[in-house]
């Protein structure tokens, strides 16, 4: 008897609002009991001045802004991630896709822009340490942060992807990538380019439209289907079954398309072309 093939996949997913509720900023923030309304607005102004890539805001504050640099050490990293509440279901979602789906195999990973110490704090015995890539800093003899080594944040996710495919062999259609926010974009539109899989978790525009599938839930095991449905080409009966075989009923599966328009009166449009072309 010749033994069935299995095929191998990469999964990698974003952390912040994607495996978890609240964003890492946020909640160091509040940790260090700075207005979250303080840091919003220095993220806001980061991103309206391009000044970083768009997901390491966060990065750039603690090495260069003084409420946040002179006061974070490793352990308030580490605290964070015990903070941070996290969707439901990760570690069995990471079980499925090792082993759960017959003839096939993912191996799954983190990509975070936010600093290592948050995600795999917050992951601690779920996903192994050495699947979870973020921002990582170089700590001084005080614990304080000295430089940055590292930003898995935009293009960084990327670089990483095409490290764990070289590694491991995987071509980009084998390659399924999650996430929810503008940091996502570069991971997607390259996994995307290679046929692979991409799934938004949130209804962000910018990830929508560059995403092949979305799935809104806070049940991180969700991510699931369109798996099942894309790479492994099973029917919509053939997933509920297997929901239900691991304790779980589909109550509710609606699937729409969104329709994203603006519409102004025509009267405004001939006005303003009227005035334009009076110019």
């Amino acid at each position: 008897m010749s033994e069935s093939i299995i095929k191998q996949y990469l999964f990698a997913s974003d952390f912040d609002q994607t495996l978890s509720f609240n964003d890492s900023g946020m909640v160091l923030t509040e940790l260090l009991g700075i207005p979250v309304e303080e840091f919003n607005a220095k993220a806001a102004g980061m991103a309206e001045l391009n000044l970083v890539q768009q997901g390491a805001e966060l990065a750039y504050l603690l090495l260069h802004d003084p409420a946040f640099n002179s006061r974070v050490r490793r352990e308030h990293l580490v605290e964070t991630g015990k903070r941070i509440p996290l969707k439901e279901n990760i570690e069995l979602l990471y079980r499925t896709l090792r082993k759960g789906i017959p003839g096939y195999e993912f191996d799954f990973y983190v990509l975070s822009a936010a600093p290592v110490e948050i995600v795999q704090s917050a992951l601690e015995g779920i996903v192994p340490e050495d699947h979870i890539y973020g921002t990582e800093f170089k700590y001084g003899p005080n614990g304080a942060i000295e430089r940055l080594i590292r930003c898995t944040a935009g293009y960084g996710k990327v670089t990483r992807i095409m490290q764990l495919q070289a590694e491991r062999a995987i071509g980009l259609d084998h390659v399924v990538y999650a996430g929810d926010g503008s940091s996502d974009m570069n991971a997607m539109l390259h996994v995307n380019e290679g046929a692979g899989l991409t799934i938004a978790v949130s209804e962000s525009r910018c990830v929508t439209q560059i995403a092949k599938r979305t799935v809104l839930s806070d049940n991180a095991l969700s991510v699931l289907v369109p798996i099942l449905e894309e790479v492994a080409h099973w029917t919509q009966p053939q997933i509920r079954r297997f929901f239900e075989s691991q304790g779980f009923l589909v109550q509710e599966w609606a699937r729409m398309r969104t329709d994203f328009l603006t519409l102004r009166p025509t009267s405004v449009v001939a006005q303003a072309t009227l005035a334009a072309e009076a110019k």
